[in-house]
Protein backbone atom coordinates (compact mmCIF):
# COMPACT_ATOMS: atom_id res chain seq x y z
CA UNK A 1 0.00 0.00 0.00
CA UNK A 2 1.32 3.21 -0.88
CA UNK A 3 1.11 6.74 0.71
CA UNK A 4 -1.42 7.72 -2.02
CA UNK A 5 -3.95 5.42 -1.07
CA UNK A 6 -3.44 5.90 2.97
CA UNK A 7 -4.16 9.41 2.19
CA UNK A 8 -7.19 8.87 0.29
CA UNK A 9 -9.08 6.19 2.83
CA UNK A 10 -7.67 9.04 5.61
CA UNK A 11 -9.51 11.38 3.31
CA UNK A 12 -12.41 9.54 3.53
CA UNK A 13 -12.46 9.28 7.08
CA UNK A 14 -12.42 13.04 7.41
CA UNK A 15 -15.11 13.20 5.18
CA UNK A 16 -17.10 10.81 7.03
CA UNK A 17 -16.43 12.47 10.50
CA UNK A 18 -17.29 15.39 9.39
CA UNK A 19 -20.96 14.63 7.97
CA UNK A 20 -21.21 12.84 11.54
CA UNK A 21 -20.41 16.26 12.89
CA UNK A 22 -22.56 18.31 10.70
CA UNK A 23 -25.51 15.82 11.49
CA UNK A 24 -25.31 16.14 15.77
CA UNK A 25 -24.67 19.82 15.23
CA UNK A 26 -27.74 19.88 13.39
CA UNK A 27 -29.57 18.74 16.92
CA UNK A 28 -29.38 21.97 18.36
CA UNK A 29 -32.00 24.17 18.70
CA UNK A 30 -31.72 28.10 16.78
CA UNK A 31 -31.06 29.75 19.78
CA UNK A 32 -27.80 27.64 20.31
CA UNK A 33 -28.91 25.20 23.24
CA UNK A 34 -29.28 21.59 22.80
CA UNK A 35 -32.27 20.01 22.87
CA UNK A 36 -33.04 17.49 25.64
CA UNK A 37 -32.95 13.67 25.41
CA UNK A 38 -35.71 12.66 27.77
CA UNK A 39 -38.97 13.24 26.23
CA UNK A 40 -40.06 14.70 29.78
CA UNK A 41 -39.26 18.28 31.48
CA UNK A 42 -36.39 17.38 34.11
CA UNK A 43 -38.45 17.33 37.67
CA UNK A 44 -36.57 18.95 40.81
CA UNK A 45 -34.72 16.66 42.57
CA UNK A 46 -35.60 15.69 46.18
CA UNK A 47 -33.36 16.30 48.59
CA UNK A 48 -31.65 12.95 50.14
CA UNK A 49 -32.80 12.18 53.88
CA UNK A 50 -30.52 11.84 56.38
CA UNK A 51 -30.33 8.65 58.96
CA UNK A 52 -30.36 9.42 62.57
CA UNK A 53 -27.15 7.65 64.45
CA UNK A 54 -30.27 5.18 65.90
CA UNK A 55 -32.00 4.30 62.49
CA UNK A 56 -28.17 3.57 61.13
CA UNK A 57 -27.86 1.51 64.37
CA UNK A 58 -31.04 -0.49 63.78
CA UNK A 59 -30.37 -1.18 59.95
CA UNK A 60 -26.63 -2.14 60.88
CA UNK A 61 -28.29 -5.09 63.66
CA UNK A 62 -30.98 -6.11 60.93
CA UNK A 63 -28.08 -6.71 58.35
CA UNK A 64 -26.08 -8.62 60.67
CA UNK A 65 -29.26 -10.64 61.92
CA UNK A 66 -29.95 -11.49 58.56
CA UNK A 67 -26.33 -12.16 57.15
CA UNK A 68 -26.68 -14.32 60.31
CA UNK A 69 -29.37 -16.86 58.95
CA UNK A 70 -27.87 -16.71 55.19
CA UNK A 71 -24.55 -18.11 56.74
CA UNK A 72 -26.37 -20.28 58.95
CA UNK A 73 -28.65 -21.67 55.90
CA UNK A 74 -25.74 -22.46 54.25
CA UNK A 75 -26.65 -19.42 51.50
CA UNK A 76 -23.23 -18.05 51.38
CA UNK A 77 -20.75 -19.94 51.74
CA UNK A 78 -17.67 -20.23 49.13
Amino acid sequence: MDIADILNQLKEQRDAINTAITALDGARRPNGRRRSLSPKPQQARRPRRKLGAAAKKRLSVAAKARWAMAKKAGRNAL
